[in-house]
């Protein structure tokens, strides 16, 4: 009989994760001199499976709920208005009038499209990546005697697979859009538009391996986001005004052929009027190149340090945890820092002589020291320019939702610069250095962001008017006061406020839970306001251009943002009387 006391093998024996070191030279990797008697990997899949069994049915239940919701939202936002659309078109009408313009912007749009996922998911491969194990498996199964490829492959493929889905659907949207404006065949249009909805996602995640891999192609990464943003954002734009009837053949033609970005695109005109010549060629490359990517990606997806996997397995739980609570600010600071790469070089300025340039000094010295801030709130203010521009020549309902995104843009933009006062609104006891009370320190937050802001609007003022545009131009810098008004409010809303969602005040019994929505209000309720205000004059200003309109606009403008700011510090003012009982029972603990 067998001594049911024995210990079992030394190989299988768990290290706790506390006893992991980071830092240290990753001593977990299988030795070298590994045989067939060594490998424990059969035996501990065989017991993972063992005893995952009791919960796999409700793991399996979870995820069929998952999937259900998501076929019901397809079928009740996509297939159910898709197919009246074509019951519409078989029955006499015509889309064929916006064909022109879909096809003259498909070239340009298709390779943003493309672009922007290839480098999201470089992006998410700083911090994730697509081989992202729980955080039992990194810490307890990859350090016993097992393959790491064999554990870690089907995750690789998983990622994969969640990737194709959304290019799928995208390719279901691009075949109705053809079919109906274009009188393109459903299939082939199908056919042809699914070659780049799936390798472009699939290369996406063999970049996004290649990331998390290593060293090297992360900080190359990071060097050429801001690059690859503005060519994203350039892509944009041209395939905006090319559907306005401002093409470039040429710039169309080398972007097409400039990756598989553009051979995407190529491969969507081939069933179209529009088609470019080497589309098959085109196509072939990109299947190619998406075969031969996966295939690599396939067999390095076990060479992924295991150190590096268990940092990035507590990343990604820390981030779920707070996705889950809807602490939205932390799962962001938590994806920034896991991210970042090394510190820059520490910039400085001199110290300034009148006590109250302190906190301006300050928060120009953050915004030196974090030049991204910056390069996003330029980046932001693009569209927002962009989408202000276009509402000159829209009508009816348009120009009204033109101006509300120009205005959220701008929201965005300015919100990139109040980085400072969200720090202090983090813990409050940072601002002990503060001789002024912590209401008036946010009021004196706002001063460089808001002049930052003029300027960075003026500029954008200066561009429309070369570019064509009259003096609503200059409803930019105007919108400023208002929207860094927003950006205090919401930086002052102190601790979320969870009880919104499942309190007794959100339930109601004809309509269910108003949580959500009671939810989104107080948490978005800064920029809501300013843009459920602003939108009226804004769209008269935008599409009359008198300068009566603008200046009512202004004024507007600077009546909201003198109002917000006084919301802001009165929200500024009750985060310390909050924060006074806490204080004190902390230190007479």
């Amino acid at each position: 009989m067998t001594d049911q006391t024995a210990p079992p093998p030394t190989g299988l024996l768990p290290r706790p994760a506390d006893e992991c070191d980071l830092d240290a030279p990753d001593r977990s990797d299988p030795p070298s001199e590994w045989t067939a008697d060594d490998d424990w990997t059969d035996e501990a899949l065989a017991l993972l499976r063992a005893m995952r069994a009791p919960h796999r049915r409700n793991r399996a239940g979870q995820i069929g709920f998952t999937v259900y919701c998501v076929l019901m939202i397809l079928v009740v936002w996509g297939v159910t208005p898709s197919f009246g659309l074509l019951l519409q078109s078989s029955m006499g009408a015509d889309y064929t009038g916006h064909g022109p313009a879909l096809l003259a912007a498909l070239p340009s749009g298709v390779a943003a499209a493309s672009l922007a996922t290839l480098l999201l998911a470089a992006r998410d491969g700083l911090w994730r990546g697509p081989v992202i194990p729980p955080r039992p498996t990194a810490d307890w199964l990859l350090p016993q005697p097992v393959q790491p490829r064999r554990v870690l492959r089907p995750w690789f493929w998983l990622s994969c697979a969640l990737t194709a889905v959304p290019g799928i659907v995208a390719a279901c949207g691009a075949m109705v859009a053809l079919g109906l404006t274009t009188r393109t065949g459903l299939l082939a249009a199908f056919g042809w538009c699914v070659l780049g909805g799936v390798c472009v996602p699939l290369l996406a995640t063999c970049a996004g391996l290649a990331v998390e891999l290593h060293d090297r192609v992360a900080r190359q990464v990071r060097r050429f986001t801001p690059v690859l943003t503005v060519a994203v954002l350039l892509l944009v734009a041209q395939s905006v005004l090319a559907a306005q009837g401002h093409r470039v053949p040429w710039l169309e033609r080398a972007e097409m052929w400039s990756g598989p970005w553009g051979w995407a695109g190529l491969a969507a005109l081939a069933p179209t009027p529009g088609a470019q010549p080497g589309s098959w060629p085109a196509a072939v490359l990109l299947v190619l190149l998406t075969a031969a990517g996966v295939v690599l990606a396939d067999r390095a997806c076990g060479s992924v340090p295991p150190a590096r996997l268990r940092a990035r397995a507590r990343t990604a739980a820390g981030v779920l945890a707070a996705l889950r609570t809807v602490e939205l600010r932390s799962a962001r600071l938590a994806i920034t820092s896991a991210s970042s790469g090394p510190a820059p070089r520490r910039l400085g300025l001199p110290a300034p002589r009148a006590a109250w340039l302190a906190v301006p000094w300050r928060d120009t010295l953050a915004l030196l020291r974090a030049p991204a801030r910056l390069g996003r709130a330029v980046l932001l203010a693009v569209p927002a320019t962009l989408c202000a521009f276009l509402v000159h020549s829209a009508t009816g309902v348009l120009p009204w939702a033109g101006t509300a995104l120009a205005l959220v843009f701008g929201y965005l933009a300015v919100a990139q610069l109040l980085e400072p006062a969200r720090i202090e609104t983090d813990d409050v006891r940072r601002a002990s250095w503060s001789p002024y009370p912590f209401a008036e320190l946010m009021l004196r937050h706002t001063i460089v962001p808001a002049a930052s802001g003029i300027l960075l609007g003026a500029v954008c003022a200066g561009a429309a008017v070369l570019s064509g545009a009259g003096s609503q131009a200059w409803l930019a810098p105007a919108a400023v006061p208002a929207l860094v008004g927003a950006g205090l409010v919401n930086a002052c809303r102190g601790v979320i406020r969870q009880d919104l969602m499942m309190g007794p005040t959100s339930q109601t019994p004809g309509s269910g839970s108003l949580g959500p929505f009671l939810f989104a209000a107080w948490y978005a309720s800064g920029p809501a306001v300013a843009v459920a205000v602003l939108t009226v004059p804004f769209a008269r200003a935008l599409t009359s251009g008198s300068a009566s309109a603008v200046l009512t606009a202004a004024v507007w403008s600077a009546a909201l943002g003198a109002a917000l700011l006084w919301w802001g510090r009165e929200r500024a003012g009750k985060l310390t009387v909050r924060a006074r009982p806490s204080e004190g029972n902390t230190a007479r603990a």
